[in-house]
């Protein structure tokens, strides 16, 4: 069991963070005469895990570290609240998301062979500027397209803690069966107030066209 403090500077940390907080991050919470280590920090951590069972809020980890977060069932009734409403993506973004992160590295042109339908640059540009892809080389072919990879910061917002925690292809491709991912609990959004919506959370599809014949 950790001391008291320890797991009470460890929990005010994780509540205003609004971010995953990694090893190193908790650990330099302390000064180095307080002698405290990661073992310590990982007591800690399993005390508030323990403290927060049978509660709508929970110590999750992630890629980028450990995150608290709301429960599904408060998350359902914060989504009244418009400061807790998860943002809602087109099936057309979330298609092309999955494709990329299930067929990763994959270029421009074998997402639309996928989807059978052309990728909007505005799909792409939103999928960049939130940061949850990345272009990670290029394809040894004609012209060398661009590679495309999921990012570290698609598993934090997702709740994914490595790429095998991805729920199966069909699950992905059914956003209306599947349950969102509850968003984080006091202070723990993103600096747009959007982390941890759904990763099935759906709107309106934008329109597509398929892709001219070759």
């Amino acid at each position: 069991m950790s001391t008291p403090d320890t797991r009470n500077l460890v929990e005010a940390a994780l509540l205003g963070a609004g971010r995953p907080l990694n090893m190193a991050q908790l650990l330099s919470l302390f000064d180095p005469l307080e002698k405290v280590g990661e073992d310590e920090v990982l007591k800690a951590l399993g005390d508030l895990e323990r403290d927060f069972a049978g509660r709508e809020i929970e110590l999750k980890e992630v890629a980028g570290g450990w995150r608290v977060q709301t429960g599904s069932v408060a998350a359902e009734r914060l989504a009244k609240l418009e400061r807790f409403r998860p943002p809602r993506f087109s099936r057309a973004l979330l298609e092309s998301l999955a494709a990329i992160a299930y067929r990763q590295p994959i270029t421009r042109a074998e997402i639309e062979e996928l989807r059978g339908v052309r990728l909007s640059g505005h799909i792409m540009r939103t999928l960049m500027e939130r940061n949850w892809i990345e272009v990670v080389g290029h394809r040894e072919t004609p012209g060398r397209p661009a590679l495309y990879g999921t990012t570290g910061d698609f598993m934090d917002y997702f709740g994914l803690k490595r790429l095998d925690d991805l729920p199966s292809a069909g699950e992905f491709a059914s956003p209306e069966d599947a349950p969102a991912a509850a968003p984080p609990g006091s202070g723990s959004s993103d600096a747009s107030g959007e982390q941890g919506a759904g990763l099935f959370d759906v709107g309106s599809d934008r329109s597509e066209t398929a892709p001219a014949p070759d």
